[in-house]
């Protein structure tokens, strides 16, 4: 398996100064984006079958355990804030619960049974998607979770770091991304799940845009929620209309900061 492979070019790790590990770190990642072009069409097609599956109402599951269920989580946490969706359209499902986004529970992967009670209390089906992440692609509980839901009906994605695993092979989809060995190895929280967050921001993101979340390239339906959001939203108003800053803003307090509908009472003002 590449990703409890030794890496031959760290194998002075511990000899190296904080610099020599930095620098030799800066060159692996290069590793990552060549395993990201080698897998943009398959990521495409996940692009598209999630659109397809947001639009007709489904939901999106990730699935994953230890460091990829919390890059599941973060992507997922971060859908609703971004693009305006309802909180229950990208949901992560990680083994060992909440709990697991805070602390390693690493014997909860080998948990089979769970992954499928938690797909069969939501209702999962054909309208929905599910994609499992795993650097081993041997994970017990994301294996479990795209089983079931193939028979449940749901488009599945198995995003693995290794060739030719049952996860690759399992899902409807496979996306292969070889970073292979670690610099320190097995520790797939590195270049491993780097590149699993980078899949996953294309993915939700790609999707997003193919359902109109975005103008030009804007958060139009960004939740204003801080400061810094609602000024985001007064900065986008100006962009997307010819109001100066202050009337942007006035706009949008009296449309409890929604950019889409300041804009069109900005251009009924304008007209």
């Amino acid at each position: 398996m590449a990703t409890e492979s030794r890496n031959p070019r760290s194998y002075g790790l511990d000899k190296m100064n904080a610099r020599e590990i930095v620098r030799l770190m800066d060159e692996e990642e290069h590793v990552v984006f060549r395993a990201m072009q080698n897998a943009q069409p398959q990521i495409a097609e996940a692009i598209e079958k999630v659109a397809q599956c947001y639009r007709k109402g489904g939901r999106i599951f990730y699935v994953g355990s230890g460091t990829s269920g919390r890059i599941a989580s973060a992507d997922a946490a971060e859908m609703p804030p971004t693009f305006g969706i309802e909180p229950d359209r990208f949901i992560a499902i990680v083994s060992g619960g909440s709990a697991a986004t805070d602390k390693a529970v690493e014997d909860a992967e080998d948990d089979a049974t769970a992954p499928i009670q938690i797909l069969n209390l939501m209702g999962a089906g054909k309208d929905d998607a599910v994609i499992g992440l795993a650097a081993s692609g041997s994970t017990a509980f994301v294996l479990s979770a795209i089983k079931h839901a193939r028979q449940k009906g749901s488009w599945t994605c198995g995003i693995s770091n290794n060739k030719k695993t049952p996860l690759l092979e399992l899902a409807d989809l496979g996306i292969l991304l070889d970073t292979g060995p670690e610099i320190l190895t097995g520790s797939t929280r590195l270049k491993a799940g780097t590149s699993q967050k980078l899949t996953l921001n294309r993915i939700s993101t790609g999707a997003m845009v193919l359902n109109g979340k975005v103008i030009e390239n804007l958060m139009v339906d960004v939740k204003a929620n801080n400061i810094k959001l609602r000024d985001r939203c007064v900065r986008i108003v100006c962009e997307l209309s010819n109001a100066t800053a202050d009337e942007a803003r006035a706009q949008l307090e009296q449309c409890d900061f929604n950019i889409r509908t300041a804009i069109e009472e900005l251009r009924k003002i304008q007209v």
